[in-house]
């Protein structure tokens, strides 16, 4: 039997913790494998699928996980894997989505938690994991700097947010799951938010559901005539009625941008399209959760 591997990017998210976690790793019988440049824990992961290894953990942020799981499906081994995280990032909703409650209980989970098959968005080609964001959101998190995400956290994604929203021109989007004459959104939007494992803004659920085949949108429309950096903007455009919120639950979409090619952040990893198409491929991933992850009503 191989051992379990550790995945680590020691530059993303909080070091104190990742160092915390290469310790745990170590004392468990981790195989500890540790990136050195950008982009690198993709062929980590992909290295450690191909010699065999059949328990694969991601340790750092939502980019960690993201090249991860990357790394796992290039190798064609997501059938073969046991998937895990251990948060050391910066907001680990992926974690909190799996009922995990801190370091030492995301080992115990990798290692003794109940498994299940859960969703893997697409867009063109390229997985992503938690999301698939665009527009003001995605713009603020390219402007993002790694040093500004380590010294306020999550702080540091709202600062560069305001800031974006007084130059931001907003998205000429078509947004549509069938025929090209047939788009079931068209209009000036803010931001496109595209989730499979992350709760986005006026959903009931505390957590979104990651088993049901399906990707949760929300359209932000443009709100010419709103200030946005006074105090009840956000109330104005995230509360659950708000007439600015359009939301969608489809299997397949496709997103066509009227201009440049924009940005889009899938799982903070940013790309420019003009145009999308983005998937849910279901029950794609074994991932390892915690006993307070409520999996998908039908029991798959």
């Amino acid at each position: 039997m191989t051992k379990p591997v550790l995945v680590r990017n020691p530059n993303g998210g909080d070091r104190r913790k990742s160092v915390k976690a290469r310790d745990i790793a170590r004392r468990r019988g981790y195989d500890v494998r540790n990136s050195t440049a950008r982009g690198e824990t993709l062929s980590l992961a992909e290295a450690a699928a191909r010699d065999g290894a059949s328990v694969i953990a991601a340790c750092g942020g939502d980019g960690t996980l993201n090249e991860v799981v990357r790394g796992v499906d290039a190798a064609g081994a997501l059938d073969d894997v046991r998937l895990g995280v251990i948060p050391t990032g910066t907001g680990n909703d992926f974690a909190d989505n799996l009922g995990i409650r801190g370091l030492s209980h995301a080992f115990d989970v990798v290692e003794s938690g109940e498994e299940r098959r859960l969703d893997l968005g697409m867009a063109d080609d390229r997985p992503f994991v938690n999301s698939c964001v665009g527009g003001l959101t995605a713009e603020a998190s390219a402007r993002t700097t790694p040093e500004r995400k380590r010294r306020l956290g999550v702080l540091a994604y709202v600062l560069s947010t305001l800031h974006e929203a007084r130059e931001f021109d907003g998205l000429r989007l078509d947004v549509r799951a069938g025929p090209r004459d047939d788009p079931i959104w068209s209009g000036e939007a803010e931001m496109i938010l595209i989730g499979n494992a992350r709760r986005f803004p006026g959903e009931r659920e505390r957590r979104a559901n990651v088993e049901d085949g399906l990707l949760n949108v929300v359209i932000i429309e443009r709100a010419p005539s709103l200030d946005y950096l006074s105090a009840g903007a956000v109330e104005v455009l995230l509360r659950r009625d708000s007439t600015y919120l359009s939301r969608l639950k489809v299997p397949r979409l496709h997103l066509e941008h009227d201009g440049d090619p924009v940005q889009f952040s899938l799982d903070g990893e940013m790309v420019q399209r003009a145009e999308m198409d983005v998937r849910c491929r279901p029950n794609a991933m074994r991932f390892a959760v915690g006993e307070r992850y409520v999996p998908n009503r039908s029991g798959r």
